[in-house]
């Protein structure tokens, strides 16, 4: 009997996806719920796994082709095999176990944590476990991993084949002619960053205005709560972010038009703060949105934020948690920036951007301090807000943090 391998129901905001990778040929045995193939999204990766124990019989779709949800991409030949019995009582059934020729992949990998998808490029390239970073969960070995090991390598120590099913050789096993270069065409995320920046550049009157903060209230109450914070909260660390998503939220309050989108003609005000976060994944930048970060406190804010930081790690992250958002706060600091100009997210009209906390003198009341002082960066459309109210929203944030009392006072 066979049965149909089908991509999954995409949302309506995702058209159509691109096959990534399939780490079965044809002919090959699969088992239940065994990872068959990646699709590429505009946003994510989805992993296909196989409906049933089988033979992969054909292949529909190949790697580079579109498809859409729910379109057949390859087909499983049902196995028929009556399973073996494994009592041991049994003499009839060989117990002789041939050695595994090569490091055994269960003694290597010393009970780590491996996604399939990274456990087939492990196996297929005969890699130590050992010498790959994992960045999930507790650990987890991700395919973004093993992908970041293979591009972090010298290059004689990767693996290349010019043909699927070809074995693999070594750069330095072939003869050289000159310096070495790698083409290699963008990931559907890539190209749709790509796309977004250019749209923003090319279709908004985008403007930035800079002003700068001390840190230090913020910084005061962190030192003295934070282990405090982190008991009482389960263990939710008491970050940065969090202050400045409910700064956020507080002057969007004040200022609405920084918190609108444009929709054609129309200018569209939102009645709620949904935040848009940019963080760092191994497939790009992505902005996961915090729901109606009004009603969150800062224990809740950290916790949601350091789940989004958790799934963008191992590419878990799904399309609902980066569709939306009314504004956008991005944090160049964690990477050292000191000063940049974010560029918009359409179609919302504003972000903020965050940077590095630096030691500086500053004048205080006629005198000389050494305080801790960060840029922040408001890029906006000029389309839609004024130069007078983006300047005092940034200035009615910097109040904010640094006398965060206005925030329990709400003035």
């Amino acid at each position: 009997m066979t049965i149909e391998i089908k991509a999954p129901t995409l949302p309506e905001s995702v058209p159509d996806g691109t096959i990534a990778t399939w780490y079965k040929s044809i002919g090959d045995p699969v088992t239940m719920d065994e990872l068959l193939v990646d699709i590429e999204t505009d946003k994510v990766v989805i992993e296909v796994v196989s409906p049933t124990d089988g033979t992969l019989k054909e292949i529909l779709k190949n790697s580079g082709d579109t498809i859409v949800s729910n379109e057949a991409i390859g087909l499983v030949e049902m196995s028929e095999t009556p399973a073996v019995d494994d009592d041991p009582s049994d003499s009839s059934v060989d117990k002789h176990i041939e050695e595994p020729v090569g490091p055994s992949f269960a003694e290597s990998s010393e009970d780590r944590i491996i996604s399939p998808a990274a456990k087939k490029l492990i196996e297929e390239n005969q890699l130590a476990v050992a010498t790959i970073a994992g960045t999930g969960k507790g650990g987890r070995i991700t395919k973004e991993d093993v992908m970041n090991y293979f591009s972090s390598s010298a290059p004689h120590q990767r693996p290349v084949s010019k043909v699927p099913g070809e074995p693999l050789t070594s750069l330095h096993e072939r003869p050289v002619e000159g310096r070495i270069e790698e083409r290699v065409p963008m990931t559907r995320l890539r190209a749709k960053v790509a796309e977004r920046m250019l749209q923003a550049t090319q279709t908004t009157a985008m403007l930035t205005t800079f002003n700068e903060v001390s840190m230090q209230a913020v910084i005061n109450i962190r030192n003295r709560y934070k282990e405090e914070f982190e008991k009482t909260h389960d263990g939710v660390r008491l970050g940065f972010m969090s202050f400045f998503v409910r700064t956020c939220t507080e002057a969007l309050k004040k200022f609405p038009g920084v918190n609108a989108s444009i929709d054609g003609n129309d200018i569209v005000y939102h009645g709620y703060q949904d935040i848009g976060v940019a963080v760092s994944s191994p497939r790009g930048l992505v902005v996961p949105v915090l729901r109606n970060a009004d009603n969150k406190g800062l224990a809740h804010i950290e916790k949601e934020i350091r789940t989004f930081i958790e799934k963008a790690r191992d590419g878990n992250l799904a399309i609902e948690d980066m569709t939306g958002g009314t504004f956008t706060i991005s944090n160049g600091g964690v990477f050292g920036s000191l000063l940049s100009t974010p560029i918009l997210n359409p179609p919302q009209t504003a972000i903020l951007g965050m940077h590095k906390i630096q030691e500086r003198p500053m004048a205080v009341e006629g005198e000389v301090k050494i305080l801790p002082m960060m840029y922040l960066a408001l890029s906006y459309d000029h389309r839609i807000i004024d130069g007078k109210e983006a300047v005092q929203f940034l200035v009615a944030i910097k109040e904010i943090l640094e006398d965060p009392a206005r925030l329990l006072l709400e003035i």
